[in-house]
């Protein structure tokens, strides 16, 4: 069975709305074979990391930048996966009341580093989540749990 490790911040209403919809669309019940495991950035483990074979990655823009919970999970875990987790999918949803370009280039950055493969355009969203944003979130979460029932 595959895994889709979801690692996320949520420390606003807007920010677990979010989360809330990209779980919504990975436990999607079409979808079959994969497992969902949710785990908030402060306490992703390079084990969990490892085991997974995809991530959904999920953080407010603070200052134009990830969470520091999020920056912390890498920090924690990128030296112990840089070589085992090569070409593995990933996608992002951001929450940010200004600018998130600086979120959304961190995690480019980062995941380039890994060699992780982008697999759905980001979710960006700025205010309170409406009803589309919510649906791309869900999307996004559906599609990298199918694209992990095909491996």
């Amino acid at each position: 069975m595959a895994t889709l490790l979801v690692v996320h911040h949520t420390p606003s209403p807007h920010c677990q709305a979010m989360f809330e919809a990209v779980v919504a669309g990975a436990t999607d019940p079409e979808i079959e074979g994969v497992e969902v495991v949710r785990k908030a950035a402060l306490e992703v483990t390079p084990t969990d990391m490892l085991g997974a074979d995809g991530y959904l990655l999920g953080s407010p823009a603070n200052l134009g930048y990830i969470s520091g919970a999020l920056k912390h999970a890498f920090d924690v875990c990128y030296y112990p996966i840089l070589d085992s987790t090569k070409g593995r999918p990933f996608g992002l949803y951001v929450h940010g009341n200004e600018g998130t370009e600086g979120a959304e280039n961190a995690v480019d950055r980062i995941t380039a580093g890994l060699g992780w493969e982008k697999a759905a355009e980001y979710v960006v969203v700025s205010g309170a989540p409406t009803k589309d944003d919510r649906e791309a979130c869900w999307e996004l979460g559906a599609t990298l749990a199918a694209q992990l029932m095909e491996e």
